[in-house]
């Protein structure tokens, strides 16, 4: 029987106050209040001390080394030292004591050398005394750290180029954002680390693709490739094995040129645990920037966690903020773990069922107040930055602008429903609790669907093609030879991404060529698998090879963008029009625009009743088509006429199994 359903809540541009909008916040307004309250009055306090937000996030040009007229300065936070001397090429890594700092009280240690004493490219490192020893230590806020080949030693790297890159671009207008998520080191198909360099011819390849906007991963210097940028040590430092400074700058601009907004992973969730390359310990004191005790220690991550208590820590995270909007001209951030940031359980073994969940003293306020500056402060230096926070817990007004103040957050449990269903057969798909989750978000925020992340292909993951299609990916992928697991592959393949991104609230992601169905896994080079580079690679010739189906994906995928891209897709609701449980169905309106899915494995339906509004319907997309690696079982550009049934006005279609089918509505008035 077919029955029909109503989408849940959606953000409307009217809509009012959050506690208003959500009957369900009422009874947390104080501690709502409470949060607000705190966030405030340290901005209050900050104002007081340093005239403002924006000052006092300008840590990164106080601390570090810094030319300054006819000298270097140098100065750091270690308020546990003893003694800290600078030791490098200039010293020829001796002690010398005119590379000493003096302490200069509040914990501050400065230098201040010639400068013909330094020059760009020189290695160096800080040598920390303190009452339990001592050792060699990186700056906090250092901007370049290298890795020695042979000794495998990271030291910190003199900047100081003679040419800076000028950016020549402006940053491009703020839309609905079309995400392209990748990671430079494995961008390129050659089995090794990739570049920024090579990654730049990549852009117009992406900008072709539809999307408006790349979201790199791993930015961040991090000693431990095989992390995927997740254990970051030097928070100022762009990874040097990607390349220069001056060419990720290159690569920002080069994309800017294309219409392409930039943003980065951010992880201000946590910290690698290295003494020394990172801030743990970096004066003889992991509560310099970090938790005490257990708190200190994120145990499932094996990392250690700020104490955003502590204004060094609000000073260093802001500063990195605004040293990254500013430096690399970049157009905003994915902050990662936020779950782990708001709760002092981190989100472990933990369900969220219920709104007291997100108001319970496990809540870690400093957390929460640190996130709602850092969007504060964002959107002050660059209006048109973008923010998305990647949250499995669904904290209410995350992505508020009255809450915490988030541009997005990520719609997590689409591509949850996505990978529980390709665990069961197609027959048992529920059509209403796959609907219902398409829809699932809340009226006050904004949102970003997708089927797959890297989430998804890292850490023993697969991609969502090699589950559907597993092991005949690699002898059935030839056009013309059949293969019931390919055809199934590919067919929900395309069904997936585009119901994802006619459904999504706000905005959609992708990770990088799962758009054509790349196949396996992401696995970095490490000890268990004998540091190989072998899944560490995007295999471009399989999207571009006419012999293989690949590039059937790609191409379809194109046309998803196109209809994402027009005015006001994502400003208009989506109006459902049908959802049968029974015959796996389900259609809605978008935009004037009519979506009609029948995910039945094995039955097709002839001249299937749509009650629609008045007018003529003409074929914009068709997953069927064969142009897209479907069967043509309808004839494409074909135009359909509403029909006056008993109780309205219907579109009689012909709805092959496994396909999509996309139509305009042209008023006949």
């Amino acid at each position: 029987m077919s029955k029909s359903i109503k989408p849940p809540f959606e953000r409307i541009s009217n809509a009012p106050l959050p506690v208003e909008a959500d009957t369900f916040l009422h009874r947390y307004k104080d501690v709502l209040e409470q949060r607000k309250h705190q966030a405030d009055t340290l901005e209050k306090r900050i104002v007081r001390e340093y005239g403002s937000l924006e000052k006092f996030a300008c840590a990164h040009q106080f601390f570090g080394l810094h030319k300054e007229k006819d000298q270097w300065v140098f100065r750091e936070y270690a308020p546990n030292a003893e003694s800290i001397v600078l030791a490098g090429d200039f010293s020829n890594w001796r002690n010398d004591e005119k590379f000493r700092l003096k302490p200069c009280g509040n914990g501050i240690f400065e230098g201040r050398f010639p400068a013909s004493a330094i020059s760009h490219g020189m290695h160096y490192c800080m040598r920390v005394k303190h009452r339990y020893g001592g050792g060699e230590r990186l700056p906090a806020f250092v901007r370049r750290v290298v890795q020695d080949e042979k000794t495998l030693r990271f030291t910190a790297q003199v900047q100081d180029v003679e040419t800076p890159y000028i950016f020549r671009y402006p940053r491009p207008e703020k839309t609905a954002p079309l995400i392209y998520e990748a990671h430079i080191g494995i961008a390129q198909e050659e089995a090794k680390v990739g570049t920024f360099a090579e990654f730049i011819p990549l852009l117009e390849k992406i900008a072709r693709k539809g999307y408006n906007t790349i979201q790199l991963m791993g930015i961040m210097e991090h000693p431990y490739y095989g992390s995927f940028g997740y254990h970051v040590s030097n928070f100022f430092a762009v990874s040097s094995r990607f390349g220069t400074p001056e060419e990720f700058k290159q690569l920002v601009d080069e994309a800017h040129r294309l219409d392409l907004r930039v943003i980065i992973d951010l992880v201000h969730s946590h910290a690698v645990k290295n003494s020394a390359e990172g801030l743990g310990d970096i004066d003889g004191s992991r509560e310099t920037y970090f938790h005490s005790g257990g708190r200190g220690v994120h145990e499932a991550w094996d990392s250690y966690c700020f104490d955003y208590g502590k204004m060094a820590v609000l000073r260093l995270l802001l500063s990195n903020c605004r040293f990254f909007l500013e430096e690399y001209n970049i157009d905003g951030f994915r902050f990662d773990g936020v779950t782990s940031m708001l709760y002092k359980h981190h989100g472990l073994n933990r369900v969220f069922s219920s709104y007291d969940d997100y108001f319970s003293c496990e809540v870690d306020n400093d957390a929460v107040t640190y996130l709602t500056l850092a969007n504060r402060l964002i959107h002050r230096l660059v209006p048109e930055a973008v923010t998305i926070a990647e949250d499995v817990s669904g904290m209410p007004l995350l992505a508020a602008e009255k809450g915490i103040g988030f541009d997005y957050r990520l719609a997590m449990g689409v591509s949850d429903i996505w990978f529980k269903l390709l665990d069961i057969p197609d027959e048992k798909w529920s059509m209403f609790q796959l609907y219902g989750e398409l829809l699932n978000r809340r009226q006050d925020e904004r949102s970003i669907s997708y089927v797959e992340c890297h989430d998804q292909a890292i850490v023993g993951g697969q991609s969502a093609f090699f589950r559907m299609a597993g092991k005949a990916v690699y002898d059935s992928m030839q056009c013309g030879k059949p293969e019931l697991s390919i055809d199934r592959a590919i067919a929900l393949h395309k069904m997936m991404r585009l119901i994802t991104a006619a459904c999504a609230g706000h905005g959609y992601l992708n990770f990088i060529g799962n758009e054509f169905g790349h196949p396996e896994w992401v696995d970095l080079p490490r000890e268990g698998n004998n540091w190989s580079y072998h899944y560490a690679r995007r295999q471009w010739s399989l999207e571009h090879s006419p012999e293989l189906r690949y590039h059937f994906l790609s191409d379809f995928d194109r046309e998803i963008m196109k209809l994402a891209s027009l005015p006001g897709f994502f400003d208009c609701r989506v109006q459902t029009l049908k959802v049968d449980e029974n015959k796996k169905i389900i259609a809605f309106e978008r935009n004037d625009l009519v979506f009609v899915f029948n995910f039945n494995p094995d039955n097709s339906f002839t001249d299937y009743e749509i009650e629609v509004p008045c007018g003529i319907y003409h074929t914009i997309l068709d997953s069927d088509c064969k142009d897209f690696g479907g069967f043509d079982r309808r004839q494409y550009g074909q135009r359909y006429f509403t029909v006056s049934r008993t109780g309205g006005l219907f579109l009689m279609l012909y709805l092959p199994s496994r396909s999509a089918l996309v139509l305009r509505r042209q008023s006949t008035t």
